[in-house]
């Protein structure tokens, strides 16, 4: 049984003793309904998989073990850890100085789900904290090249499973043991950090001692114009390009602000004035394919909607997580996000990975908060 159904009834909100009754029996409809209110434009899915699998280390940056046939192991070149610098003092702007955002021009349907649901899982007090990426790069040992914090489930690594999560424990309420992680955003002006002879850190080029969040919000939103269905437990998303500055932009998905100016983003480090505390915002693709929890490049089994708010054709609308990161305040030129070493700790490198291994139950709960307008 669920920490789900153990929430002591004295301490259960007021919308919480109907919603739970027919959580499982509407969520269970809602998760088999085709909700695509779709448009009949270009194919995003497909143009989604033209985009390269790179979000892993290079392949000769790949260290493989000894083997009979090659009992040393392959020499890496000195570009894959080597500390190539950066960010450079153009990486960061005063928040003042942002043009405060127009509205997106996207008018809400008459079917949408206006709901959220909010996972609470912790600010990795924990210390949880490892260079891989399972996602991307599954088995791999330092397969980030770069640290990340992670909450929810206590368990991840670069060896992960969907059997070794649904084992897992976790941070977060009511027994979410979805896996949610991002780099590290470090202060780089207090010396070398614990990790400096570690992997990910100073072998890598990231130096520097962790910042740890203030506040973490994980928020599961709707769409615009369609009610969702349930994500499938297990499925893997990814959001930004961790190569973005070798890559370009157009997958990039950084969004910068700070506490107080949150109508005025930039892909560059924002400077907070006093009181306002530095934040990353993270918003993941929520168009799904409606059959795959993953695909070669990790992107084209869910797409992010058009423009106008719609699920792009052969995709449906399914709950989108925001994640939300905020730190204290920090002087200019003084923090930098971990990266890979030629990235040159670029914040138009941010990114965030997450893997569903909520229960049904729980999920079926979260799909109907967000189709019937509840704030959860």
């Amino acid at each position: 049984m669920s920490r789900l159904e153990h929430v002591p009834r004295r301490r259960r909100p007021r919308w919480w003793t109907a919603a739970a009754a027919g959580a499982v029996v509407i969520g269970a409809m809602l998760s088999v309904t085709y909700y695509a209110s779709a448009d009949e434009g270009p194919d995003a899915l497909a143009d989604a998989a033209r985009i390269p699998n790179d979000q892993g280390p290079a392949p000769e940056c790949l260290a493989r073990p000894s083997t009979v046939d090659s009992p040393s192991p392959a020499t890496v070149p000195d570009k894959c850890h080597a500390n190539m610098g950066g960010p450079a003092n153009t990486d960061f702007i005063d928040i003042r100085q942002v043009k405060p955002a127009g509205g997106n021009g996207v008018r809400t349907g008459r079917n949408a789900s206006t709901g959220t649901f909010v996972s609470v899982c912790g600010t990795n007090k924990e210390g949880h904290h490892n260079s891989d990426n399972f996602i991307v790069a599954p088995g791999v040992t330092n397969g980030a090249h770069h640290v990340h914090d992670y909450v929810g489930n206590v368990t991840t690594d670069g060896n992960s499973t969907d059997a070794s999560l649904a084992a897992g424990g976790t941070t977060c309420r009511f027994g979410d043991k979805s896996a949610y992680y991002w780099p590290v955003l470090r202060r780089t002006n207090r010396g070398a950090g614990p990790d400096a002879d570690a992997n990910g850190g100073g072998l890598d080029g990231n130096v520097g001692q962790l910042l740890e969040p203030v506040a973490v919000r994980l928020e599961f939103s709707g769409n615009s114009q369609s009610k969702v269905r349930a994500q499938p437990q297990f499925i893997r998303i990814i959001t930004g390009d961790a190569k973005a500055l070798t890559n370009g932009p157009a997958n990039a998905r950084a969004k910068w602000t700070c506490s107080g100016f949150e109508n005025r983003t930039t892909t560059k480090y924002p400077v907070c004035p006093q009181g306002s505390q530095v934040q990353r915002v993270l918003e993941f693709p929520s168009c799904w394919d409606g059959q795959n929890t993953d695909s070669a490049n990790h992107r084209s089994h869910i797409v992010f909607p058009n423009p106008n708010g719609k699920c792009p054709r052969r995709t449906s609308a399914v709950p989108r997580l925001t994640m939300t990161i905020s730190y204290a305040r920090q002087p200019a030129g003084t923090f930098a996000l971990d990266s890979f070493p030629e990235q040159l700790h670029a914040p138009i490198t941010d990114h965030g990975d997450f893997t569903n291994v909520m229960s049904q139950q729980l999920m079926n709960f979260v799909v109907g908060c967000i189709n019937g307008g509840r704030r959860c």
